[in-house]
C-alpha cells in the first residue's frame, strides 16, 4: 500500500511546533545595500508571525567590509547567522553553501543587490500553503537593464526551454522557495559547475511561479558581467544538454556532404575538359573546414572540461567559519568547518579553533 508522506514540510509539521522560514542570502560586495536590504526584510519577516524565521548570510569572498556590516547585524539579531568562505567561489556556489547550512521548513532564496524584492515572499509562503515544493519568481518586466541583457536573456531561457529535457521555466531566476524536502534533494546534488535553477527543476515536486517586477539595482555594479554571463549559459547548456554535441555531429555531416559534392563536381568539370585555377577555392575551403574542426574541438572541450573539474572530486566551497549570537546570552558563537561551535566575544582570536579549516562537501 502507498504510504503519504506525512512530513513534507519538514520538523514543524509536528504538532505544537512553529514553522521555520529560512532565508538565504548570497553576498560579494554589496556593503551599500546590506542595511537597506535587512530592513525591508526584516518587515516582510515580521508580518509572516507566527511563522518564525532566520536569515543566512553567505559572504562569498567579499573584499569592501561586507562582512563586518553582517557580523554587526547578528550582534544585534539572534535570527541573522553569517557564513563565511574562504574566498571568491562565486554566485552559485555561494547559494549551495547557504543552502546546506538551512534548518528551516522552507527556504528562500534572494539577492541582496534589491533587484528581487523581499516583498514577494508573502505570496510565495501562501502557494507552498497550497501544496507546491517550489515557487519561484516569474520576471514579469525588468526595470533599469540595458535591451542587449533583456534579449540575450529571454533568448537564454528559450533556447535552454528548447533543448533540455527537464522543464526549466522561462524569464526565471535563482529568487524562488523551496520545501524541506526539496532542499534535503537538492543538498544530495554535489555536481561542481552548478546551475542552480536548472537543478532545482531537475529535482521535480509540485512547482509554480509568482509574477514580479524585477527592480533596479540598489547600489553598486552587477556581478555578472558579460564575461561571467557567458561561462554561466555555458554551465547551464552543458549541465542539461548534449545539444552541442549533437550539432557539431550534424555540422560534420553537413560539411562533409558538401566536401563530396564539390568533389563530384570537380570529376565532372574534368572529362568535360573544363580547367579553372583553384587556389582561392581550396583556400576557402581549408580554412572553413579548419573552423568547423576547431568549432567542434571547442565544444568537446566543453565537456570534457566539465568531465575533468567532476572527477578531480574538489569541494563545492570552503566554508572558513559561521558567525551567530546564541539567542540566550550576548556571547558570540564562532564556528569553523571542522568542529563544534566556540564561545567568545567579537574580536578575540582564542574563540576561534586553530586547526585548518576543512572543506565542507
Amino acid at each position: 500500500m502507498k504510504q503519504e508522506n506525512t512530513n513534507k514540510k519538514g520538523p514543524a509539521s509536528l504538532e505544537g511546533e512553529r514553522e521555520l522560514l529560512t532565508v538565504v542570502v548570497p553576498v560579494f560586495n554589496e556593503v551599500e545595500t546590506i542595511d537597506v536590504f535587512y530592513t525591508r526584510m526584516k518587515k516582510v519577516l515580521d508580518s509572516l508571525s507566527p511563522m518564525s524565521y532566520e536569515l543566512i548570510f553567505v559572504d562569498d569572498g567579499s573584499r569592501d567590509g561586507s562582512f563586518a556590516k553582517l557580523t554587526s547585524l547578528a550582534d544585534h539579531d539572534t535570527r541573522v547567522r553569517v557564513a563565511k568562505l574562504s574566498r571568491n567561489f562565486g554566485h552559485q556556489n555561494a547559494v549551495t553553501a547557504g543552502v546546506d547550512t538551512v534548518r528551516g521548513d522552507a527556504v528562500v532564496i534572494i539577492d541582496a543587490d534589491l533587484q528581487d524584492p523581499p516583498e514577494v515572499i508573502p505570496s510565495m509562503i501562501r502557494k507552498w500553503r497550497e501544496g507546491y515544493d517550489v515557487v519561484y519568481g516569474v520576471r514579469e518586466h525588468r526595470e533599469g537593464e540595458k535591451w542587449m541583457k533583456l534579449y540575450t536573456a529571454a533568448l537564454f531561457y528559450r533556447i535552454m526551454k528548447k533543448i533540455t529535457k527537464v522543464e526549466i521555466p522561462v524569464d526565471v531566476g535563482d529568487f524562488r522557495l523551496m520545501s524541506r524536502r526539496v532542499v534535503d534533494k537538492f543538498k544530495q546534488i554535489r555536481e561542481r559547475d552548478r546551475f542552480i535553477r536548472g537543478l532545482v527543476s531537475w529535482v521535480g515536486f509540485r512547482q509554480t511561479g509568482v509574477m514580479y517586477t524585477r527592480e533596479k539595482r540598489y547600489a553598486g555594479e552587477t556581478k555578472y558581467p558579460f564575461g561571467k554571463m557567458i561561462k554561466f549559459s555555458l554551465d547551464g547548456i552543458t549541465s542539461f544538454s548534449h545539444a552541442p554535441l549533437k550539432i557539431a555531429t550534424w555540422l560534420g555531416y553537413g560539411v562533409s556532404l558538401i566536401a563530396l559534392l564539390y568533389t563530384m563536381i570537380i570529376i565532372v568539370e574534368k572529362f568535360m575538359g573544363m580547367t579553372v585555377p583553384g587556389f582561392a577555392s581550396i583556400m576557402a575551403g581549408m580554412l572553413f573546414l579548419g573552423g568547423v574542426q576547431l568549432i567542434c574541438l571547442g565544444i568537446m572541450g566543453e565537456y570534457i572540461g566539465r568531465i575533468f573539474n567532476e572527477t578531480k572530486g574538489r569541494p563545492i566551497y570552503v566554508l572558513e567559519e559561521i558567525y551567530e549570537k546564541t539567542p540566550t546570552t550576548d556571547e558570540t558563537r564562532i564556528r569553523n568547518s571542522d568542529g563544534p561551535p566556540t564561545q567568545g566575544s567579537l574580536g578575540d582570536s582564542s574563540s576561534v579553533p586553530s586547526a585548518p579549516d576543512e572543506a565542507c562537501r
